[in-house]
């Protein structure tokens, strides 16, 4: 959208700068509940005009979009532990509007700005930008960014933060696995971090989203083939897995308030996705080329292919705790500040369904 003319490029450059510095000053979370919020209204303007201006702005782009409004506010509290006016670098919850810092909320303009330049960079690569979650992408770059530069003893100089903190493995273990095991040194889901819990929760929260990311390229693709048939055919089809993500955006706002709540967007993400793009393989023909109708018209093969996609979407799922869980070990656990774990899994997993997908298309 904002490569269209120079014109809409700066007017996405203004909207950055100012969208990085609310991420910062409302905290990194309760921007991103915003943009679960953003995403749902922008589905009702969607399914009712064909157009994804909501999304496209609002909910993925310079207003509310994780890469700018998200990663700023977890940028800006690593930046303000380094500066010695927050205690949790690491803390994406707390408002840091709060501490009367305007330096605070210029570095959130700043990786606002960057956000905002590197994902239409990572878009822009042939048949790789088309093929990952160049926002997921963008956000893991800019934590990890982030930390690079504040996240070294506090006051004693800039890129001078460590990725891994190898210092804080796990005394006396053998193998990265354990080495890396959740323990004193830190933990991000401790409830779901268990073998149990993290399988259920890919696979069930998977064919949750899975499920609602069919019946939204059914009914809504239908819907406006018929009422506005301008509109590309599959354009439904390829925006229904945000609509799992938006719902489990918003269920954020309950583990703001100490709620110890599943963390799973980079499921219903990534298991919505798989659905959309297994389902008109299982019925021989690729997303490229499947026209959705109305699920009031699926015969019982239809339904059958679609349970089938469902199972499908649950694997891919399961992948995406696995993976989130696994880059939490690697980075955030033991780490000083927030490097997104389920953001980690999404662009990986999306890619994969990508190319999963095409081998069988």
């Amino acid at each position: 959208m904002f490569t269209a003319s120079v014109g809409v490029f700066l007017f996405g450059l203004l909207a950055a700068i100012a969208g990085g510095a609310v991420g910062a000053a409302i905290g990194g979370n309760y921007a991103f509940v915003l943009t679960g919020f953003c995403v749902l209204a922008s589905w009702g303007v969607f399914a009712a005009t064909g157009s994804t201006f909501g999304l496209d702005y609002l909910a993925f782009g310079p207003f509310m979009g994780p890469h700018i409004a998200f990663a700023a506010g977890a940028a800006a509290a690593i930046y303000a532990r380094y500066k010695g006016a927050h205690t949790d670098g690491k803390d994406v919850n707390s408002p840091l509007a709060g501490l009367g810092r305007a330096d605070v909320l210029l570095v959130g303009s700043a990786f606002g700005v960057f956000g905002y330049l590197l994902q239409i960079g990572i878009s822009q690569i042939p048949w790789f930008g088309s093929h990952t979650d160049s926002v997921a992408l963008t956000v893991v770059t800019s934590g990890i960014l982030a930390r690079i530069m504040f996240g070294g003893t506090p006051g004693k100089g800039v890129f001078k933060g460590s990725l891994h903190n190898p210092e804080k493995f796990n005394e006396g273990a053998r193998g990265l696995f354990g080495k890396i095991q959740p323990g004193p040194n830190g933990h991000w889901l401790e409830w779901q971090e268990k073998t149990g819990p993290l399988l259920t929760i890919g696979s069930l929260f998977g064919i949750f989203g899975a499920g609602a990311s069919l019946f939204l390229a059914s009914n809504v693709g239908a819907a406006l083939a018929e009422s506005h048939p301008e509109v590309a055919f599959d354009l439904a089809a390829r925006q229904a897995n945000t609509f799992g993500f938006g719902i489990s955006a918003v269920i954020i706002l309950f583990l703001i308030t100490n709620r110890n709540m599943p963390v799973q967007h980079h499921v219903t993400n990534i298991a919505g996705l798989a659905a959309i793009n297994f389902f008109p393989i299982l019925m021989g023909e690729s997303l490229n080329t499947f026209h959705w109708e109305a699920t009031s018209t699926w015969d019982s093969h239809t339904w059958t292919m679609a349970a089938l996609a469902l199972v499908i979407a649950a694997l891919f799922g399961i992948l995406s705790a696995v993976l989130a869980e696994f880059f939490a070990r690697m980075w955030y656990n033991r780490g000083v500040s927030h490097i997104d774990p389920p953001a980690a899994a999404i662009w990986i997993c999306n890619t994969a369904v990508w190319v999963v997908a095409g081998l069988f298309a």
